[in-house]
């Protein structure tokens, strides 16, 4: 059986390359030595070679991160722009026009791309209250519409985020728009939220991406805003166990709520969690805190910061989504950034951004 997501060389069918599962070193390695040695492999080094090339680390007995941001953004630091679909059809605040929802997320992505985002991602976030589970099929369709018009117009990376956790819909919008990468808010373990209890969706999501054949990355929040764990999890553990068995490509770490940043500290136990899987900081995140962030962060997924006034419910003011990209560029940049926080002047110091969700229904002039 040929492996379709790493080499073409055949493998014995119970391993599967570092894309999609994880190794158990006492079954699968044994198995990957035999196999190549019968191609005539025999030199250990060459060996050792060929495992790590297909995403095994055989000293460890796991699998190798697969996600390289390099390969998807083309920074190894992206800086990930938001667009917040006005409510679409079903939502309790559906405006009644699907054009004009096309229109702001077209008008939102050009700002994003224009401004010098490495990526996108779009989201229904206005249509709160969200449901516990599978989302509208009218849902699926108008951001399929529209992540379709969206990969049409701009030229950076395109992801999904389907909520409040349609993990599955999300994949499927993806894959077929051509979309690199989606969002899933509860991959692995149990949290309560104000859609009541929503459980991990890894088994039926990787296995779905195996059938569809794709290459869709999935980013998994950890311990995500808006919601509790059931229990008390570790940090630690619940960022290896949503790699190690919910097979997330990336990690995002969040504040409580939307606008709100995780900290510094939660970031470092994250990342060192991780491995080298990546972290991205997925709220939270504004001009004056960014080089702090990126100190124990990959990249960042970023909304509130870039909208008009730091409103939620506004669009996004393609200045201060050019301020933002400089800022980051800035943090990257160490010989000529001071990577203090508070460092980088806030042009907008007297804001304090709102999250109201009242009148969203048509886009603001």
């Amino acid at each position: 059986m040929k492996c379709r997501h790493c080499w073409s060389l055949a493998i014995p069918p119970v391993v599967r390359c570092g894309n999609r599962l994880s190794h158990d070193n006492s079954q699968t390695f044994p198995l990957l030595l035999s196999s190549w040695f019968s191609r005539g492999v025999n030199d250990k080094e060459q060996t050792e070679n060929l495992i790590q090339r297909r995403g095994y680390n055989w000293r460890q007995g796991t699998a190798a991160p697969s996600m390289d941001l390099t390969r998807v953004f083309g920074t190894a630091h992206p800086v990930i722009g938001v667009v917040h679909l006005l409510p679409l059809p079903t939502s309790p605040r559906w405006g009644g026009s699907l054009a004009a929802v096309i229109e702001r997320a077209e008008q939102e992505a050009s700002a994003l791309a224009t401004g010098g985002v490495d990526g996108i991602i779009i989201e229904n976030f206005f249509d709160a209250p969200f449901t516990q589970h599978q989302v509208d099929p009218a849902v699926v369709s108008a951001m399929s519409l529209i992540a379709q018009r969206v990969r049409a117009l701009v030229d950076v990376p395109l992801g999904i985020n389907v909520l409040r956790n349609d993990a599955i819909s999300a994949l499927a919008i993806a894959h077929n728009v051509g979309a690199a990468f989606i969002r899933v808010n509860v991959l692995t373990g149990v949290m309560a939220t104000d859609q009541g209890l929503i459980e991990g969706c890894a088994h039926r999501l990787l296995r779905y991406r195996r059938e569809l054949d794709s290459e869709v990355k999935i980013f998994a929040d950890v311990l995500v805003k808006h919601a509790r764990p059931l229990g008390t999890p570790n940090l630690t553990t619940a960022v290896q166990e949503t790699i190690q068995r919910g097979l997330a490509d990336g990690i995002i770490l969040s504040g409580w709520a939307t606008g709100h940043p995780p900290t510094r500290e939660d970031l470092e136990l994250a990342r060192a969690a991780a491995g080298h899987v990546p972290v991205l900081v997925g709220s939270g995140a504004n001009a004056d805190n960014v080089a702090h962030l990126l100190t124990a962060a990959d990249g960042v997924i970023v909304a509130s910061a870039l909208k008009r006034k730091g409103q939620i419910e506004q669009p996004i003011d393609p200045q201060r989504v050019s301020h933002f990209v400089q800022a980051v560029r800035r943090a990257l940049e160490p010989e000529v950034a001071d990577l203090r926080p508070g460092h980088h002047t806030n042009p907008y110091p007297n804001e304090t951004p709102t999250h109201s969700y009242e009148q969203i229904t048509q886009p603001s002039p």
